[in-house]
């Protein structure tokens, strides 16, 4: 997995509220267990006509936000079914931070275990980040995870809240096999102990 430091980045204003995971990725495209190509197909309904034709009005088919490494989004971002498919097609097309009042909570912990930093702040902050964002590809936003804040274009700094030990595996880049493959040592001790104490198991 990817190590999350200091991300400076496009920030896409979504300031819609219950973009569940079906918006994010529809059902049709879960028959894969790729976690890479997804990316073509993040919210595809918003996205394409049913001809397969580009929405201008959507905002990631916008110029300003097509290379968008962030989302600013409306409240209960990643609501509905617990598909993991939704963080990796967010990560497959490049957005590594979505800034909301809140997230769902299996969405919100599936982000951590792929790299992607959710950050939750208050409304007031939220909003702030979201008219930055409307200024296009020029106001870039600074997300730093060890200081734990959120700098918009202005200047003006958020600080938000991450549970330390999520906080550890983004700086180091640890998903659940990461953490794992720390204790090889240990794993690989016990293995020998085993192997000459009791041959036969």
């Amino acid at each position: 997995m990817e190590k999350f430091t200091t991300l400076t980045g496009i920030a896409a204003p979504m300031p819609l509220v219950n973009i569940d995971t079906d918006m994010i990725i529809p059902k049709q495209f879960l028959k894969t267990i790729e976690r890479s190509g997804l990316g073509k197909n993040l919210f595809d309904e918003m996205r394409y006509t049913q001809d397969g034709a580009e929405i201008p009005d959507f905002v990631l088919n916008q110029p300003a936000y097509r290379k968008s490494q962030i989302i600013i989004a409306g409240d209960n971002f990643g609501c509905g079914s617990s598909r993991e498919h939704a963080p990796w097609a967010l990560l497959d097309f490049g957005i590594r931070c979505v800034i909301s009042t809140s997230f769902a909570d299996i969405f919100f912990n599936n982000c951590f275990k792929n790299g992607i930093l959710p950050v939750v702040l208050p409304q007031e902050a939220v909003d702030h980040l979201m008219d930055d964002a409307r200024k296009g590809e020029n106001a870039r936003v600074t997300v730093d995870l060890d200081s734990q804040t959120v700098t918009a274009s202005d200047g003006k700094s958020f600080r938000f809240e991450v549970d330390a030990f999520k906080k550890h595996c983004l700086l180091n880049g640890l998903d659940d096999i990461g953490l794992t493959m720390e204790k090889a040592s240990a794993i690989d001790a016990y293995e020998a102990k085993t192997a000459a104490t009791r041959p036969w198991a």
